[in-house]
């Protein structure tokens, strides 16, 4: 019978210290965003733009689907301490996009989900590589974004253009301000050569039935 009351102390002792640590303040997270603003470009600038285009939602790797920046350095693979996106990466990147379209497409106008307006071409984005790579622990990381784009036939289902984009961005130190801002010239780099691709690429086609 001691020793059972004996076990029933330690535990409950064991609970209480779990408590106390899940009372506990969490440390500190800050919040960032990256990539293109809203442009303020307005709806009859933006309808002048002759081809229509939908763009599908891009697709992430799961490791940085959502609001965590991954580093990597060799093989190892980390989250970085005390920052987080705003929204979740693909949020981000999307709304981003959808901006440096409405700022400097000049053929193209993206096509919004909640619009009745059929398009004969889709937009496919599969962003294969979004993070800071480090060649050493410590060193300044290099902002890394790989996005293969397609531009697709919506009648033939076939694909009218394809292209692998690559975007390397040194951040000037190891700092998460400065990684950040790294992130952020990244984003709109490849957002601006994207946007001149599809103006170069996108053909005028039927709208399907």
């Amino acid at each position: 019978m001691i020793r059972i009351l004996k076990g029933a102390v330690a535990v409950a002792a064991v609970a209480a210290l779990g408590g106390c640590a899940l009372l506990s303040s969490p440390d500190p997270v800050q919040l960032y965003r990256f990539g293109n603003l809203p442009s303020g470009v307005s709806e009859t600038e933006a309808a002048a733009s002759t081809i229509p285009v939908v763009m599908r939602r891009p697709e992430f790797p799961q490791a940085v689907r959502e609001d965590r920046i991954l580093g990597v350095t060799g093989t190892e693979a980390a989250y970085i301490k005390g920052a987080r996106w705003v929204s979740s990466a693909e949020i981000l990147f999307t709304d981003s996009l959808e901006s440096a379209f409405a700022a400097q497409a000049t053929r193209v106008r993206l096509v919004g989900p909640r619009e009745l307006t059929r398009s004969g071409q889709a937009l496919d984005i599969d962003v294969r590589t979004f993070e800071a790579r480090y060649t050493a622990p410590g060193a300044a990381p290099v902002v890394t974004i790989i996005t293969r784009v397609r531009l697709l036939n919506a009648q033939e289902r076939s694909v009218t253009a394809e292209r692998v984009f690559t975007v390397e961005q040194p951040a000037s130190e190891n700092r998460v301000s400065a990684i950040v801002t790294a992130f952020d010239a990244a984003s709109r780099e490849i957002n601006s050569q994207i946007v001149s691709w599809t103006d170069q690429h996108a053909l005028v086609l039927p709208a399907p039935r």
